[in-house]
C-alpha cells in the first residue's frame, strides 16, 4: 500500500484473480476512480483503493494494461491525479510450438555434400520470443527406413535445416531406397527442461540421382576439320553457383581441353590419335572460397582413329633368293609393310598386288601374292637363270584409302649340285703344348665348290666330324674365300687326351639336289698331338663354400683348403696373390686353413688364408693355381619389422564407416621358412579409441577407423609389429594414414 501515485506492476498472466496493491487517501479525498485498459477484469475499490485482479491476465492477448488512477472529496471533484498505473503481463511456457505445415515434402541429390541443407522445417511458439519459452529445438525422432546404424539425415537444432549426414553422403542411393520419412519434433524451451512442449510432423524425402557424375567415355575423332573449341560433354553440380574447374591427372605440355562456367567441356585443338590415343583428367566444382564441392569426377577421353596414315614398305628394297629347282606354289619369302593407323582396325588392314613384273620372261605371272600377308609364292613352274638371273617386281599396298609401291628383287641363284671337295685328305699333324692359348689357330684348310659363287649353294661350312667328342676344337669359315681355320676351343690337358686323330667334313647351308650326295672328295684327315708341361697344383675341390653366422667372433676357424700336384711333387704355398681391390683394401689368396677376422685381415694357420689387407702391403705375383673361396653369411634376426611403404594408406573423406586398408609388415631379416608377423595397435587412449586392427594372414593385416568423426589430415596411427624370430623384435612404428578427399574412382585426390 502505499499513497498515490505513477507505478508499475509485473504480472505473470494465468494465476487467476489477486490483489496488485491498495492506494491510501489523504484528506480531502475520500475515494478513488480507474479508467483505462481495464480488459474487464482489472479494477480498483472506490472506497479502499485496493487495485485487483478478477480473473487471469493472457499474455498472447495483451502484453501491458495502462490505467490511470484519480482521487475523489465527498463532491466527486479530484482531489490528485490522475496517476499512471502500468500493468506488464509476464509470459509463462503455456503455449506449445506449431510447424507452419502440416507435413513437409523435400528431395535430396545422391551424393550431396553432408551438412549443406536441401529443405528447411520450420515452427512457431506464441510464447514471449525473448524467454526461453519461445526458444525452439529441432531433432529428428524417427528414421524410416533406417538401414544403417547412422541417421542417413541430419538437422540443425536451431534453423531446422535438413541435410545429408556424412554417412548419407555416400550411401544414399535411388536404386535403393528412393523414399524416406523423417518424423522430425520441435521442442520450446531449448528442449533443455523434461516440461518443455512438444510438437512433431513428418517429413518426406525423396532421393534423386545425382546431377554430379562423370560422363562415360568421350570418343573424339582425331584431325577434326570443325571450328574449335568443339563442345563435347558437360557436367553438372548438385549445388547451384559452383565454379568449375579442370585438374590434370597427367603432366602435359597442354591440355587440349576446357571448361565453361555452365560445366561444359570443350575441345580447343584437333587431335592426333598417333601422337596420343587417350587423355585422362579430373574436373572439379568449387565454392567461391575455393573449397571443393563435390568429389572430382574423373573424365577419360578416347581419341579414334581415322585413316590419315598411307602404308609404308619395311625395307626399300626386298631381296628374296630363289634356287632354280624351287618347285611352283613354293613361298619364296614375304613383303612387309606397316601401317600407323590403329592397330586391328580396317583402317591399317592391308592389301597387296603384284602390279608389274620385269622381265616379263617367260611369262608375266611367274609370281603370286596372297593378298592379305604379302606371302610370294612361285606361281607354277620353277625359275631358270637362262631365262632372267632376276626378277625386278613393284607391289601395290594398299589401305581403304592410301596406297604404295613396294620394290622387290627376286635373284634366281644356281642350284646345289656340286660338293665341296677339299684339296688335301689329309693335312697331317701338328704338336702342341698343352698350355696353348683358347682362340690359338693350329691349322688352316680349303676346299673348292663348283656352285655359283656368293650363295648358299657354294658356302663352305667346316665341322669336325669324329675324334673331338669334348668340342675342343672349332673351324671358322672366311664366307670369301672359303677357306677354314682350324682352332683350339678349349683347354688342352697332356694327362686327359695326348692325342687328336680329327676327321673333318665340308658341307653347305644349301641343301644338295636330289640324287647329289657328300661322299670322300668331302672328307679330310688332321692330327694333333698334345706334349706335358709342368701342372700347377690343382685344389681338391673346384669351388670351396661354407656358412657361418654373421655374429661369429673373431678368430673363428671357419674352412680348409687343401691342394695336390697332377705329376706328384709336394705342394708348398710360398706366395700370396692379389685377388681383387677395393678402396685402400685387397683380397689375397694363399692355401691352408682360412680363418674370420672382422676389420682386419684373415689369420693363417699351415700357410692358408683369404682375407683383406691394406693393397700397399702387398705386391700383385705370378699364381700357380687358385680357387674360388665362397662364405655365406647366416642371418641373425637383428633387424626390426617395418610397415612396407610402397603404397601410402589413405580413406576418403568424410569417413562413412566400414572401411579398411590392407598393410603389410616387412622385415630386412632373411626369412628361412615363412614370415610371421603379429600386429596391435599402442597402448594408447586415441590409438585404440580411433582404429583398430585385425590379421590377415602372417604377412598383412587391415586397419579399419572404429567412427566417422575424422578430420581432412594425415594421422599418425601407433602400430606395434613383432616379427616372431628367435629372438623375437618388436618396433612401434607411427604408420601415417590420410584421411582425404577422393576422386569419384575412390583414390586420394
Amino acid at each position: 500500500s502505499g499513497p498515490l501515485k505513477d507505478i508499475d506492476f509485473s504480472v505473470q498472466e494465468g494465476g487467476g484473480p489477486r490483489i496488485l496493491h491498495q492506494f491510501t487517501a489523504e484528506s480531502p479525498a475520500v475515494s478513488f476512480r480507474m479508467s483505462g485498459e481495464k480488459a474487464g477484469i482489472i479494477d480498483i475499490d472506490p472506497k479502499t483503493g485496493i487495485l485487483y485482479i478478477n480473473g487471469s491476465l493472457d499474455w498472447e492477448t495483451q502484453k501491458v494494461h495502462k490505467l490511470q488512477v484519480e482521487s475523489l472529496d465527498e463532491s466527486g471533484n479530484v482531489v490528485k491525479g490522475p496517476y499512471a498505473v502500468t500493468i506488464y503481463v509476464e509470459d509463462i511456457n503455456d503455449n506449445p510450438p506449431e510447424f507452419d505445415q502440416k507435413r513437409y515434402y523435400g528431395v535430396v541429390r545422391q551424393n550431396s555434400r553432408p551438412g549443406k541443407p536441401f529443405m528447411y522445417v520450420n515452427a512457431t511458439d506464441r510464447d514471449d520470443p525473448t524467454t526461453p519459452h519461445a526458444q525452439l529445438s529441432y531433432s529428428i525422432l524417427h528414421h524410416f527406413p533406417k538401414p544403417y546404424e547412422e541417421m542417413l539425415f541430419q538437422i540443425d537444432n536451431a534453423t531446422g535445416a535438413i541435410s545429408p549426414s556424412r554417412t548419407g553422403s555416400y550411401y544414399l542411393d535411388p536404386q535403393k531406397q528412393d523414399t524416406f520419412t523423417l518424423v522430425v519434433s520441435v521442442k520450446d524451451m531449448a528442449g533443455m527442461t523434461t516440461n518443455a512442449f512438444t510438437s512433431s510432423v513428418d517429413v518426406i524425402i525423396v532421393v534423386m540421382e545425382s546431377l554430379w557424375k562423370a560422363p562415360s567415355t568421350i570418343y573424339i575423332k582425331e584431325n577434326s576439320t570443325q571450328v574449335h573449341p568443339v563442345n563435347i560433354s558437360k557436367v553438372q553440380s548438385n549445388e547451384p553457383g559452383v565454379i568449375y574447374d579442370i585438374f590434370e591427372k597427367e603432366e602435359l605440355s597442354s591440355l587440349p581441353f576446357s571448361i565453361s562456367k555452365d560445366g561444359d567441356i570443350y575441345v580447343t585443338k584437333p587431335l592426333d590419335r598417333e601422337e596420343k590415343d587417350t587423355y585422362t583428367f579430373f574436373v572439379v566444382s568449387k565454392d567461391n572460397t575455393g573449397e571443393l564441392v563435390d568429389k572430382p569426377l574423373q573424365i577419360h577421353i578416347v581419341v579414334e582413329d581415322i585413316n590419315d596414315n598411307p602404308p609404308v614398305c619395311q625395307k626399300d628394297l626386298t631381296v628374296i633368293e630363289v634356287q632354280e629347282n624351287e618347285r611352283g606354289g613354293s613361298d619364296i619369302g614375304t613383303v612387309l609393310a606397316t601401317d600407323m593407323d590403329e592397330k586391328d582396325t580396317l583402317n591399317s588392314r592391308l592389301k597387296f598386288q603384284i602390279q608389274s613384273q620385269e622381265p616379263e620372261r617367260p611369262s608375266n605371272n611367274l609370281f603370286y601374292i596372297q593378298q592379305d600377308t604379302g606371302t610370294l609364292q612361285l606361281s607354277g613352274r620353277s625359275l631358270s637363270k637362262r631365262d632372267s638371273a632376276k626378277y625386278s617386281l613393284k607391289i601395290l599396298v594398299t589401305d581403304a584409302q592410301f596406297e604404295t609401291i613396294c620394290d622387290v628383287e627376286v635373284h634366281v641363284i644356281d642350284i646345289n649340285d656340286q660338293i665341296p671337295i677339299f684339296q688335301s685328305s689329309d693335312y697331317g699333324s701338328v704338336t702342341v703344348a698343352e698350355n696353348i692359348p683358347v682362340g690359338t689357330v693350329l691349322l688352316e684348310i680349303q676346299a673348292t665348290d663348283g656352285d655359283e659363287p656368293a650363295t648358299g649353294s657354294s658356302l663352305i661350312v667346316y665341322q669336325v666330324k669324329e675324334g673331338d667328342p669334348n668340342n675342343t676344337f672349332i673351324i671358322e669359315t672366311d664366307s670369301e674365300t672359303n677357306r677354314g681355320f682350324i682352332k683350339v676351343n678349349k683347354a688342352l690337358d697332356f694327362e686327359t687326351v695326348p692325342v687328336y686323330n680329327l676327321v673333318i667334313n665340308a658341307t653347305n647351308p644349301e641343301p644338295l639336289v636330289q640324287g647329289v650326295q657328300y661322299n670322300s672328295s668331302s672328307l679330310t684327315m688332321f692330327k694333333v698331338f698334345v706334349t706335358n708341361v709342368d701342372d700347377p697344383p690343382v685344389f681338391l675341390k673346384p669351388l670351396y663354400k661354407t656358412e657361418v653366422s654373421e655374429d661369429i667372433p673373431v678368430n673363428t676357424l671357419v674352412m680348409t683348403v687343401e691342394a695336390y700336384d697332377p705329376e706328384g711333387d709336394s705342394v708348398r704355398v710360398s706366395k700370396i696373390v692379389l685377388k681383387e681391390v677395393q678402396g685402400k683394401n685387397a683380397l689375397y689368396l694363399a692355401c691352408g686353413k682360412i680363418l674370420f677376422l672382422q676389420k682386419s685381415y684373415l689369420l693363417v694357420e699351415g700357410g692358408c688364408v683369404v682375407g683383406w689387407r691394406p693393397a700397399a702391403h702387398l705386391q700383385q705375383t705370378a699364381q700357380k693355381s687358385k680357387v674360388s673361396l665362397i662364405l655365406q653369411l647366416l642371418d641373425v634376426n637383428d633387424n626390426r619389422p617395418q610397415i612396407a611403404t610402397d603404397y601410402p594408406t589413405f580413406f576418403c573423406y568424410p569417413v562413412s564407416g566400414g572401411e579398411r586398408a590392407l598393410i603389410q609388415a616387412t622385415d630386412a631379416d632373411k626369412q628361412y621358412f615363412y614370415s610371421k608377423f603379429t600386429f596391435s595397435l599402442a597402448n594408447e587412449m586415441n590409438a585404440r579409441n580411433n582404429w583398430e586392427i585385425s590379421k590377415v594372414n602372417a604377412t598383412h593385416a587391415y586397419l579399419s577407423p572404429k567412427h566417422a568423426n575424422f578430420e581432412e589430415k594425415v594421422y599418425d596411427v601407433p602400430i606395434i609389429l613383432n616379427d616372431n624370430g628367435r629372438p623375437a623384435l618388436e618396433n612401434k612404428v607411427n604408420h601415417k594414414v590420410s584421411i582425404c578427399k577422393c576422386s569419384s574412382e575412390n583414390s586420394c585426390f
